[in-house]
Parts: C-alpha cells; sequence; structure tokens
C-alpha cells in the first residue's frame, strides 16, 4: 500500500519519475572494488582520490583503480573525513586517522588510545567533523574533540538519537535525544533548542539559510529556525512519506535527499523535486547511507549494497529505456511543444516541460527513417509512407513505401521532393492538406541522400555513386541521367552554407557553382579527417545549418564557420566507446537539435542530450601513484615515489600505475608512456593505467607518462628516475677482480708462452742437435761407408794380393816339383841331388809363409787369433792347413802348397779334426768357413 500511495501521490503532483531525463551515473558493485555491502561514509582527499568507509575496510579510489585497507583490529569503520594528508576514521570502540608511507600505503594510528578514560559500552563513532585544527568524532554517547596542535583529546557527553554533526557559518550543531539541538562553545555542549520539532525527530541536515537555519528531518519535512521559533518550509517532498538517512547541499544550493527505500530526491532550491533516481532508473540499490558532492562537483552514494557517482555538471543527460519500449532511435524533433523520437517502432511523442511517458502515436507503428519540418510542417519519413504530424496525432499522406527524407523545391511553397527506396516522388499541398501528387518516372533508384536545386537533383547512392537528374518542368518524369561511380564508401550528400558537399570515407568533396565538377575541399578534410578524429560514418547537418557533426573513435566532433574570420573550426567532445557503440546501426546515426545548443543523440536503448553550455575544458594532471618491484616472477613490492629509485639486478621487473583521477562516465581516459633509457619514442595510446617492464638492462631510467582526457591533452608529463643496478658479476669490484683476473691471465698467458717459447727454441735447439748428429751420423755412416767401401777395397785388394801370392806360391811349387820329379829320374848325380835340396828348400821356404800369413792376416786380421783362442794347441802347420781351408782349398790345392802328398794333406785334416773335436758329420771346411 505504501508503495501504490507513493506513485499515486506523485502522479497526483504530475511527476513521472521514471522518464527522466537524468545525469549519467556509474555504478560500483562490491565485486569492482572488492569490498563489502554497506557504504558508511564518503570524503575526497586534496589528491581527488575518494575515501570510502566500507564497512570493515577503508577503500580509496582514484579513478582507476580500488585499493582496500584494514584495520587491525578487523572492526565496522562507520565514518571517513579526508584532512591535509591524514584520513580520520570512526569505528567499533576505535578512531584515528590513517596516512601514506614514503611507499603510498595507508598506515593506521589509533587516537583512541590516548584516551585516559575507557570508551563507553559498544561505543560506535558514526560521524568526523574538521574545524581549523580540531578534529570531532561522535558516537552516540559522546564527541570527542582531538586537538591536533597539542594532541589532547576533550570529551563532551551526548546522548543523541542521530550521531550526525552539523557546521553551519564556522559553528558546529548537533542533536541530544529528548533534550534537541545543541551547539559547542568553549569545549562545552550548549542548548540551541527543546522545542519537539528537534526533540521528537532525528535531524538529518542543517544548513545555512540567511540568517536562519534550515533543518531537515528524517520524515523528510523541511523547517526555517531563526533561533527563536521553527516554521515549515514547504517542498514537494512533504507529502510523499519518505524516510530519510542523509542529505548534502550541493554547491548550486540545491538539496540532495538520501532515503532508506526508494533512492535520492534532488530538490531544487526552492524545494521543487527535479529527480528520484533509484534502483528502477539507476542506482544499484535504493538504501542510501551517505552522500557526498566532490571537488569536480560529482555526487557520490554510499549505497546499502555498492557506490554509485552521477555527473550532476556533465554536458549529458540519459534517457534509459529499460523495458525497450521505445526501441532504437532514428529521429528526433522538438516542434511546437512536444519533443518526438522516431524509432524502430514507430513514432513517439512527449510534451516538453513535463515529466510525461513517451507515448506512441497510433498509426505510426513501424520504421521511422526521418522527422522534418518543411514549409512548417512537420514530416515523418515513415517505411509505409509519409506521415504530417501535428501535436499527438499523425496522418498518413502519402502511401508510396520507404520514405527516407523529404526536401523543399526552389519557388514551390506548395510541392516538396520526397527521396523513396524506389526513386523520388512528389507531395502537393491543396486546401491546407499534404498528399501524393506522383512518383517521378525514369528512376527507381533507392534515393536516401539527395539535394534539389530547381530541376537539378544531386543523389547519392552507397553502392551506384553519383547520380545528376534533369527533370521536366512539371516534375513528372527525369529527361537525363549522368552518373558517376563513387569515389569511397560511408558516404553521403549535404549542404553547408549554401554549397553542396560530397563525403566519402577519404576525404570531403565540394561541388561548383554549377554543380557540374567536384572536387577535394582540402580545408574541410584536413580538419575533419585528423587521426582518430575521422568520421566513422556520415556527416549530418543540424537543422538550421550552422554545424556539421558527426561521429569518431573518440567521441563527436562538429564543424563551423567562424562569422567574423570566415574560417573554419571545429570542436571535439569525448564521448566513451561503450557509449558510441550504442549509436545504431552504422551510417544512420542521429544527433538532432532540439534546443539552443541543446542536441539529442539516438542510441539503441533511448537516447543521450547535449547541452553545449556546460561543455568545459578543464586541467588534469596525471600522477604515478605507485612503482612496483621484484623478481622475474614478480613486481610486488612497493617502492617511494619521492626518492630516486636503486633497484637490485635481481630485482628488475618494474610495474608502474599511474592515473587521471576522473569520475566523469563520458569521459574516456588514455595514456602514452616511455621509458627513457630503454626506448625513444612514445608507445601507443592505451587505456590501460599499468604498464610492467620485464628483465630490464643495468643502467639509468627515466620513465614518464602523459595523459589525454577526453580530447584533451593532460598539462603535464609525470616521471619517475631510477637506476638497476649492476649485477654482482658487472660490479666494480667484480670489475676489479676481473681486472686483475685478466692481468693475472695475462702474466700466466706470457709466462706460458714465455715457456713454451723457450721450450719450442729447446725444442728446435734440441732438434737441430738431433739433425746436427743425425747429419754428423749421416757423415759419418757415410765416412764409415766410404772407410768400409775402402777397407772392401783393401780387403778386396789383400784377397786378390792373398789370391795371387797363394796362386803364385801354388804355380811356384807346382813347377818345382815338377822339376824335381824330372831330377828324380837322374838321382845318381850328385849335382842333381844338390838341386833336389835346393827345390825343396824352396818350397819349404818359411819366407814364402810368412808373406802368405800376413797377406792372410791383412785378409782376414782375426781369423788366426780367433782360432788360436779357440783352439790353443794347434801346431803351425796346422794353422797353414787351417788358413789354406779357410781360403777354400781342395787337398790337391793344399799340397803343393805344403810340399806334401795330397794323402798326407788328407792325414792332416784327419788329425786337426781331432784335434778341433769335431764330429764326423761336421765338415771341417764349413767348420772353418763359419768360424
Amino acid at each position: 500500500m505504501k508503495f501504490n500511495l507513493f506513485h499515486f501521490l506523485l502522479f497526483f503532483l504530475g511527476i513521472n519519475l521514471y522518464a527522466q531525463e537524468i545525469p549519467p551515473i556509474q555504478n560500483f558493485t562490491p565485486k569492482e572494488y572488492d569490498g563489502e555491502h554497506q557504504n558508511w561514509a564518503i570524503s575526497q582527499a586534496s589528491s581527488k582520490s575518494i575515501f570510502i568507509a566500507n564497512h570493515t575496510s577503508l577503500i580509496e579510489f582514484d579513478g582507476n583503480k580500488w585499493n582496500k585497507s584494514k584495520l587491525p583490529y578487523s572492526t565496522i569503520i562507520r565514518s571517513v573525513k579526508a584532512h591535509g594528508k591524514k584520513v580520520y576514521t570512526g569505528s567499533y570502540r576505535e578512531f584515528g586517522y590513517w596516512e601514506k608511507d614514503i611507499t603510498g600505503q595507508l598506515q593506521y594510528t589509533s587516537l583512541s588510545d590516548k584516551l585516559k578514560s575507557p570508551l563507553a559500552t559498544d561505543e560506535e563513532f558514526w560521524d568526523i567533523m574538521c574545524i581549523d585544527n580540531l578534529v570531532l568524532f561522535q558516537s552516540l554517547d559522546r564527541i570527542y574533540i582531538y586537538d591536533t596542535l597539542e594532541d589532547v583529546i576533550k570529551i563532551i557527553e551526548a546522548n543523541t538519537k542521530k550521531a550526525k554533526l552539523h557546521i553551519v557559518k564556522n559553528k558546529v550543531y548537533f542533536q541530544k535525544e529528548k533534550d534537541g539541538l545543541f551547539t559547542i562553545e568553549n569545549g562545552k555542549a550548549v542548548l540551541v533548542s527543546n522545542d519537539p520539532i528537534v526533540t521528537d525527530q532525528p535531524i538529518i541536515g542543517i544548513y545555512e539559510a540567511g540568517d536562519n537555519l534550515m533543518i531537515i528531518t528524517e520524515n523528510s519535512h523541511f523547517y526555517l529556525y531563526d533561533f527563536k521559533s521553527f516554521r515549515s518550509w514547504q517542498t514537494d517532498v512533504d507529502n510523499l512519506g519518505v524516510k530519510l538517512y542523509s542529505s548534502v547541499r550541493l554547491k548550486d544550493r540545491s538539496f540532495v535527499l538520501g532515503s532508506i527505500a526508494n533512492g535520492f530526491y534532488h530538490l531544487s532550491t526552492e524545494g521543487k523535486l527535479m529527480r528520484n533516481i533509484n534502483k528502477t532508473n539507476g542506482l544499484n540499490n535504493n538504501t542510501v547511507l551517505s552522500l557526498f558532492q566532490d571537488m569536480d562537483n560529482n555526487l557520490w552514494l554510499g549505497l546499502d549494497s555498492g557506490i554509485s557517482v552521477m555527473n550532476l555538471y556533465s554536458p549529458f543527460n540519459e534517457f534509459v529505456d529499460k523495458l525497450g519500449n521505445i526501441g532504437l532511435v532514428y529521429a528526433a524533433m522538438n516542434h511546437n511543444g512536444y519533443l518526438y523520437l522516431g524509432t524502430n517502432q514507430g513514432l513517439f511523442s512527449r510534451r516538453i516541460g513535463t515529466s510525461e511517458e513517451f507515448k506512441l502515436i497510433k498509426g505510426t507503428e513501424g520504421q521511422i527513417w526521418s522527422l522534418q519540418l518543411v514549409h512548417s510542417t512537420l514530416f515523418c519519413g515513415h517505411n509505409n509512407g509519409t506521415f504530417v504530424v501535428k501535436g499527438s496525432n499523425a496522418t498518413l499522406v502519402s502511401d508510396f513505401p520507404g520514405t527516407w527524407a523529404v526536401k523543399p523545391l526552389k519557388h514551390k511553397d506548395n510541392l516538396v521532393l520526397q527521396g523513396n527506396y524506389n526513386g523520388l516522388s512528389i507531395l502537393e499541398k491543396k486546401s491546407g492538406s499534404w498528399s501524393l501528387r506522383n512518383i517521378i518516372e525514369g528512376f527507381d533508384i533507392s534515393s536516401r541522400f539527395f539535394e534539389t536545386d530547381s530541376l537539378e537533383v544531386r543523389i547519392n547512392h552507397e553502392q551506384k555513386g553519383l547520380y545528376h537528374l534533369e527533370l521536366d518542368q512539371n516534375l513528372y518524369k527525369v529527361t537525363s541521367v549522368d552518373n558517376r561511380l563513387p569515389l569511397g564508401h560511408s558516404s553521403n550528400l549535404f549542404q553547408f552554407k549554401g554549397r553542396l558537399f560530397y563525403k566519402t570515407n577519404d576525404g570531403i568533396y565540394g561541388f561548383d557553382s554549377s554543380l557540374d565538377e567536384i572536387s577535394l575541399d582540402s580545408a574541410m578534410t584536413q580538419i575533419a579527417f585528423v587521426n582518430n578524429e575521422s568520421p566513422i560514418s556520415i556527416i549530418i547537418p543540424d537543422t538550421p545549418g550552422q554545424k556539421l557533426w558527426f561521429f569518431t573513435d573518440s567521441g563527436i566532433k562538429y564543424i563551423n564557420q567562424n562569422t567574423l574570420s570566415g574560417k573554419l573550426g571545429k570542436t571535439n567532445i569525448p564521448m566513451p566507446n561503450a557509449l558510441r557503440v550504442d549509436l545504431g546501426v552504422a551510417g544512420f546515426e542521429n544527433i538532432s537539435r532540439i534546443a539552443d545548443d541543446e542536441y539529442l543523440i539516438g542510441s539503441s536503448n533511448g537516447y543521450v542530450t547535449l547541452d553545449l553550455d556546460k561543455v568545459q575544458s578543464t586541467d588534469h594532471n596525471v600522477n604515478i601513484n605507485s612503482v612496483y618491484f621484484g623478481d622475474y616472477r614478480t613486481a610486488s613490492t612497493k617502492t617511494p615515489l619521492s626518492t630516486f629509485g636503486e633497484f637490485n639486478y635481481s630485482q628488475n621487473n618494474l610495474k608502474f600505475e599511474f592515473g587521471v583521477t576522473e569520475f566523469d562516465k563520458y569521459t574516456e581516459v588514455r595514456y602514452q608512456h616511455m621509458l627513457k633509457g630503454l626506448y625513444t619514442e612514445w608507445s601507443e595510446w592505451s587505456k590501460s593505467p599499468e604498464v610492467v617492464f620485464k628483465n630490464l638492462p643495468f643502467g639509468e631510467y627515466e620513465f614518464k607518462v602523459k595523459a589525454i582526457v577526453g580530447n584533451q591533452n593532460g598539462k603535464n608529463i609525470a616521471s619517475y628516475k631510477f637506476k638497476i643496478l649492476r649485477p654482482w658479476y658487472f660490479s666494480n669490484f667484480a670489475i676489479i677482480l676481473y681486472s686483475l683476473g685478466l692481468i693475472l691471465l695475462f702474466i700466466i698467458i706470457h709466462r706460458l708462452y714465455k715457456r713454451h717459447y723457450r721450450k719450442k727454441q729447446e725444442f728446435l735447439i734440441r732438434k737441430n742437435e738431433k739433425e746436427m748428429e743425425r747429419r754428423k751420423l749421416e757423415e759419418k755412416e757415410k765416412i764409415g761407408q766410404i772407410l768400409n767401401e775402402k777397407l772392401q777395397d783393401e780387403i778386396e785388394n789383400k784377397n786378390r794380393e792373398l789370391a795371387i801370392s797363394t796362386m803364385s806360391i801354388l804355380k811356384k811349387n807346382e813347377f818345382l816339383n815338377a822339376v824335381k820329379d824330372q831330377l828324380k829320374e837322374s838321382i845318381d848325380n850328385p849335382k842333381i841331388k844338390s838341386v833336389i835340396r835346393n827345390i825343396n828348400r824352396n818350397i819349404e821356404n818359411v819366407d814364402d809363409w810368412k808373406f802368405f800369413e800376413e797377406a792372410f792376416n791383412n785378409a782376414d786380421k782375426e781369423f788366426l787369433k780367433k782360432l788360436k783362442s779357440i783352439h790353443p794347441d794347434l801346431t803351425p802347420n796346422d794353422l797353414k792347413l787351417c788358413a789354406y781351408l779357410r781360403l777354400n782349398l781342395t787337398s790337391k790345392e793344399i799340397a803343393p802348397l805344403l810340399n806334401i802328398s795330397v794323402r798326407s794333406v788328407e792325414v792332416k785334416r784327419y788329425r786337426l779334426r781331432k784335434k778341433m773335436d769335431l764330429q764326423h758329420e761336421n765338415s771341417l771346411t764349413d767348420y772353418i768357413l763359419n768360424l
């Protein structure tokens, strides 16, 4: 019943909160920030980082990364206040502050430990306020005042019904349960009022109202208090029965009320309900525990489950068709107090200035292509034909299917030209009503983009190119057709400042005054086609023809002409990629002017409005938030940012986290970085707020990062200098050792070389000596050979001499024996006997033997000596016989030499064998020859 009554009251007041255009909202779930559900308080530091009391954690958000810090005691954090470089928090039986150490990590310091008296049982601190050098911590039982200069804490007893501190004109107010409203003077609680209004109802907010106080109670009632009496201040939420939990007064002096069960209510300075945002139209959760407006005027909401931020002063407002009742918006028009939306489901209308829902105009179900105001008549191009729209009604005036657009004809106010699926047609106005007059014969090509000048029509077809048509005087048929092939894709025709242009994917071409020649318009092309700011689809002229709109990879861009200089200029409006994806079918993007400097952009689930008056350029700083280092596995150790970094070579993996503190939903931040010392050029633009460098070589580096916020460059370049130390094997000590080692190695090598050289020399010397010895030996051998040859010659000569002497003796003895044998015939003659005696003496002449012996010794020196040594008992005659046997003489040849008979020689030989003790089978001659 309460829910139904609430909606009945809204209906009674003429407020439809589910058909609102609302500022952009970003919702963060507990999973996204790795936290828990309840977010009790929100604050912001001077660095623009947001701090959130998230149940048992303190959450920090810098626009890029969520950081979570835990209390040492794991108690529930109920309050947070950033002041200076400290972040104060209050929790269960604990309060204190957090401060970042040199690495940027938050460290907690307890202040409640300084208390001399104990905390109350189950005491929790629900609010914190900072005034000059004083920090006030409030629980349901007491207020603790911490003097940061004197480092002392004072305690004020305050049994409050709602633990909330309020400051107005530098004066602190708080509420005691059943006692009323109090202020603090000289460190003591002083009663301000005990009126039932402030004793019976918990106070949600107290704000300045001139010389009065504006007091908001839990039951959503506003009161003005002049320090004497209270009077009600009427608002649109007085009768809604809303129970509030939190409130905040914005910088524009409007109010935001956080409810327990229905999101938040935004009231104007006059108390008029501007919007109610809840789970149905934008929030994660309906219970708003905390509200906070940051430095950039964003509204933060700590919900019972999740965190939301609304960009209150964004140039964009959103209308989200969550139920899909409207569909994809192809066209829009603000006309005669109505806002019209042409979608793929039909034509919808809503009265301007109200929050009523869009209603489908009966009979227009189906695809809408265009809404155009021609001759003060609103024409609707439809799949079924053409409608004329008046108020919340539409009349079908042409059933020729597929009307793309309608154009006026020069000097013919009662006729308009239509572009259709299958050519062109003419609408005529008769008796105040429009109707189809005729279909133009001779041309049946789809004519979505066309422009006319009297009887000439230029048509662009994406695949078939440009057509130049000439019509007859009565506009019934085409008299001539000229076709030119397309110059590119993603093309369309448009008029700007009285000139006809043709846009393709690579440039913008202009027609000459005769409309016969076309050439590239370099000025407009240079402005429109710039890197990622080039048109991704068609160019859309706005209704008055003052701006040319198109969508790019980084947002929206428009071209306009300076009224004084006549020069073309451009304006870039950033839009995130996620929204650009929702703009609908490529080539059918829509942006329509609905008011002065206000435009409606159709999307797949509603639309977005753009207020150019709110488009502002702001300065943004990029900061390096954290630097981590580590080994080859991971970089997880934080390092101080304020000092020059030095890292061991084993810790040469570095991770940099950086970012721009920006919370606008429609502002996309991209980064470029460069590591000087490793690279000389900037990286490509990226949305990632971190980068990791692995296995950096030793040396000095400087990391630089810059940002582009939307389409605007950041004003600074953040940098961090550091050094990767040499590895131990490249340290100075190691280099000295290496140097000494090299010197030692050089010495060793030198000595080894000298030793080797010396050994080589010695080897060469020995080799030369051996060579000389070898040569000497060879020479000696040659000499010996020569001597042997000479000796052999001498031996041969001696042998010849021996043989000659032997033969001579043998011949002589044979001759003498022969003479003797003849003389023996005359033996009786004494003279003969004397001659025979002489012959015998001559045969037995000792001189002959000596001569033979000398010759034999010269030929065979050692034989007789050896023979004597072996057989010492041999007689000289035996030696003679052996000498003759050595000469291999037969017994017959020996007999004359010994002057004996052959028989006697045999006897001698026999006797010699006996003396030599030779066996019978052994040859005496062989024995002597082998001796």
